[in-house]
């Protein structure tokens, strides 16, 4: 029985293989079928949802970067201090609301500059301005070696044309930061290899999306790079210095003159050939005070974590206007002319121009992550003429290529492909225009269209898929064309919006160019900048008159508009902010923020012109700076915030406080000077010696005498009477070949000793006005300052083969343990002082792209102030 059974099972299933294959198939089929049903739809329903959380994770991701570098800030802390009876460096004497000042300026004479920069020559006015007030929460750190971060303790008391809340100073506390601020020149790495391309919310981390990293780039605790020596060490050549061990002096050679230096009587022999060691302290970049906006364009932009950036000289500044702190990319060896974000808003593309050093200072276009300041690619090395005028991410296909103008003569436009692991890779170059090209932008809704606009055209750009460019010039009816077509913008249909030299907007049609509507006259004067805002309303802001107006999502007037104050100059370029706020950058280099509704306030207040006064308050954290802008401003060094700022009708060249810090005396270029109360910046004094440009200012230490040293060769010295209110001429002192450039008084108050244009150390009698012939007799006077740099405890400040103007100022620390220089070539220099070796090595550290007109210690010693000249820049840098 059991065998029929089996007998049976196996003939059926022999009988019908195919059958049951059949059945499989049939059911195979039908499920293909049922998951092909759900399949579109389902998949609809994911990119639906990945669309919704795109903004959110982006918002998550910038806000755990936040958290962590606030965490990082935290640990870094040092303990505060036993509080002192001096709150915050602020004055005990009353002020009242100040009142605003509208004066008329007379043109007067401008010195020619020393050397060239990218910056203009304008002559503008600017009546008195004050900035705000800002207290602190937290901050923002990063441990790049490219970065640099502050924070801001609370702000001493300023005058406000408004009464402000009362609030109770906090106790001063010293800030130290646990990252280093150098000058980053880094690139990256052969071994970088970019493993996709960037979306709207790509990974990223500090290593420049380095697929071989140790490090996932899936996490944001990855951010941070490791530090590495903060400011390079620079080498002095062989020097011509000889030493007499005889009678104790050194003779060293400026452009081949020789320059005969005594030393102190208890002076040890000086070996020339040794080298000196650079001092154990270093400089870490805390604060920048200023911005770029008298003539670039596009240089603000809001990122996720709360920061705006923009630049000014070499330095790309992250600034959390709310919480009072700064971060600093330091890549840049020079001007900084334009600025892009990516679409992911955490990387940011900066270009700048070319500078000194004809290999280091090429210009180029730099990527770099805004979060952990590394920087990801340098594009175009060699390959820019002059320098870099605009710069764009592409946007449609979320930001794998980028766009450059170059200044030169055909003004050339060229796209990269930025992630390539060597460095980047140029896909497409040509010939933009014979004319000055202002924008560029990628079309946010077509994949690869360009836009470019500048002096008497537009041009709708096509990269094809071979990476060729086809250009298409926009038609204007001959009555309508402008002069300059100024901005771009996009509107959420994908036409182009754009604002002309004339006034007018006009709206160009999705993949055409011919023009769909213009909009006439809605400025008086040049449309500087169009903003499309996220619920599609349109702004557009004038250069000349100031407003800013609203226009719906048809460009159709909604009514609301606001107009700028005529002293923070006219709208260069429009940000969009959190909510309603807007963010505006000026031509006269402030930002503001606030929205059309309620107005706006300054948040950052800088100069227009060169910067050549700096002076600190000689015992409160406050310092003082002027410059050919005809501003004189006043600044507190621990809120980094403006005090106040007045119009002097003059242009500046020197700023001096009194010993005790009562008076602020400013030297004018016409050969005035004059003398300031500081509470109530009322002028005491004005006196005038000759019509050439008064150079140096400095007080005697027992405040009884000043000096002034003057572009006609003559130190002018008066008698301080009345607490630095009435000031009478003792004399002037005659002796010099050249204009006086520094001098510094002795610690009794009895003697000066002074430098010249023609490399001299002349040594004076104070109250007689008469030159002391024998400056061996003056070897061991001590010294109140060491502002000149031609002495002999400054000798191993000059490099080789100086010519003499290299070191536009010298500064030493009150403890007398640190000397700093500034020079032509926009450094800013440490040295274990004093500086009596020929050889000796110091920490150099970029920033400024202008020549260093000045540099000074604040009161403590804990910071050093430097102005940039023509950068128009104030940097604040921490003696760590």
């Amino acid at each position: 029985m059991d065998n029929q059974d089996r007998d049976s099972r196996s003939s059926k299933a022999s009988d019908s293989p195919g059958d049951t294959m059949n059945d499989v198939y049939a059911a195979w089929h039908e499920m293909l079928e049922g998951e092909g049903a759900g399949l579109a739809a389902r998949v609809a329903e994911l990119e639906v949802r990945c669309a919704r959380q795109a903004e959110e994770l982006l918002c998550l991701r910038s806000t755990l970067a936040d958290a962590l570098r606030r965490l990082n800030a935290l640990e870094g802390r040092a303990p505060p201090p036993s509080t002192g009876t001096q709150r915050n460096g602020t004055y005990t004497g009353s002020s009242g609301t100040p009142t605003r000042e509208l004066r008329i300026r007379q043109p007067t004479y401008r010195e020619t500059a020393k050397r060239t920069s990218s910056y203009g020559s304008s002559t503008s006015s600017l009546p008195q301005r004050r900035g705000p007030q800002h207290q602190s929460t937290g901050s923002l750190q990063s441990d790049s070696p490219a970065s640099s971060s502050s924070l801001s303790p609370a702000p001493s008391p300023s005058p406000r044309a408004t009464p402000a809340p009362l609030h109770v100073p906090h106790a001063s506390q010293p800030y130290r930061s646990r990252n280093n601020s150098t000058s980053s020149k880094e690139s990256v790495s052969p071994g970088v290899n970019l493993t996709k391309r960037w979306s709207s919310t790509g990974d990223f981390n500090a290593q420049g999306l380095i697929a071989n990293s140790r490090f996932t780039t899936k996490s944001l605790l990855n951010l941070y790079s490791k530090p590495t020596q903060n400011g390079a060490i620079l080498k002095h050549g062989t020097h011509t210095c000889q030493y007499n061990e005889e009678d104790g002096t050194m003779r060293m050679y400026l452009r081949g003159r020789p320059v005969v230096l005594h030393g102190p009587s208890d002076q040890d022999g000086l070996d020339p050939a040794k080298v000196a060691p650079p001092p154990q302290n270093k400089l870490k970049l805390e604060w920048v005070y200023g911005y770029r906006g008298k003539d670039c364009r596009s240089n603000l932009y809001l990122l996720p974590t709360g920061e705006i950036v923009y630049f000014v000289a070499s330095v790309v500044v992250l600034f959390n206007v709310e919480e009072q702190c700064q971060r600093h990319y330091t890549g840049h060896t020079d001007d900084v002319k334009c600025l892009a974000v990516h679409p992911n808003k955490l990387i940011v593309a900066s270009g700048q121009c070319a500078g000194h050093d004809r290999v280091d200072a090429r210009p180029h276009v730099r990527v770099w992550n805004s979060v952990s300041l590394a920087t990801l690619a340098v594009l175009g090395a060699g390959q820019a003429e002059r320098g870099i005028w605009a710069v764009a991410f592409s946007r449609a296909d979320g930001g794998s290529l980028l766009a450059a103008i170059h200044d030169a003569p055909d003004h050339v436009i060229s796209v990269w492909d930025w992630q390539r692991s060597d460095k980047g890779h140029c896909l497409a170059e040509t010939k933009c225009s014979v004319d000055t090209v202002v924008a560029v932008e990628f079309h946010p809704l077509d994949r690869n269209q360009i836009v470019t606009c500048g002096k008497n055209h537009i041009a709708f750009w096509t990269l094809d898929q071979t990476n060729v460019l086809y250009k298409r010039m926009g038609i204007f009816e001959a009555r309508d064309k402008p002069k300059y077509v100024t901005c771009l913008a996009f509107n959420h249909n994908g036409d182009v919006l754009s604002g002309d030299s004339s006034g007018n907007l006009t709206v160009w049609g999705r993949g055409t160019n011919t023009v769909q509507r213009l909009v006439r006259a809605v400025h008086d004067g040049p449309v500087f900048s169009v903003a499309c805002l996220k619920h599609g309303a349109v702004l557009s802001a004038g250069g000349k008159d100031g407003r800013i107006v609203m226009f719906d999502a048809d460009v159709n007037p909604t009514g609301l508009e606001n107009v700028i104050e005529g002293h923070y100059g006219g709208v260069r370029v429009l940000a969009e902010g959190r909510g309603s706020q807007l963010y505006v950058g000026t031509t006269k280099n402030c930002i503001l923020h606030g929205d059309l509704e309620l107005g706006f306030s300054p948040a950052v207040l800088g100069h227009v012109e060169e910067v050549w006064g700096l002076a600190a308050h000689p015992s409160l954290a406050w310092f003082a700076s002027a410059g050919w802008d005809r501003l004189l401003q006043l600044w507190d060094a621990l809120s980094h915030s403006t005090v106040w700022s007045k119009d002097i009708e003059e242009r500046a060249q020197c700023v001096s406080w009194s010993a005790d810090g009562a008076v602020l005396a400013v030297g004018c270029l016409s050969g005035r000077w004059l003398v300031l109360d500081p509470h109530s910046r009322d002028v005491l004094a004005q006196h005038q010696d000759g019509s050439e440009p008064i150079q140096t200012i400095q007080y005697s230490p027992d405040n009884k005498m000043v000096a002034l040293g003057s572009r006609d060769n003559f130190i002018y010295i008066y008698r301080v009477e009345d607490n630095g209110a009435r000031y009478s001429r003792l004399g002037k002192c005659l002796g010099h070949s050249s204009y006086i450039t520094h001098l510094d008084w002795s610690e009794d108050s009895q003697y000066i000793r002074s430098n010249s244009g023609d490399y001299e150390l002349l040594f004076w009698n104070a109250m007689t006005c008469r030159q002391v012939t024998s400056p061996s007799s003056l070897r061991d006077a001590a010294w109140a300052s060491n502002t000149c740099p031609i002495t002999f405890t400054t000798v191993g400040v000059w490099p080789e083969n100086a010519d003499g103007t290299d070191i536009n100022s010298c500064a030493r620390s009150r403890d007398g343990r640190l000397a700093a220089t500034g020079d032509d070539f926009g450094k800013v220099k440490l040295y274990a002082y004093p500086v009596t070796q020929p050889k000796s090595l110091c920490h150099a550290y970029g920033g400024h792209s202008s020549h260093v007109t000045c540099v000074r210690f604040t009161q403590d010693g804990a910071r050093l102030l430097s102005a940039g000249g023509l950068d128009t820049s104030l940097m604040q840098w921490l003696v760590d």
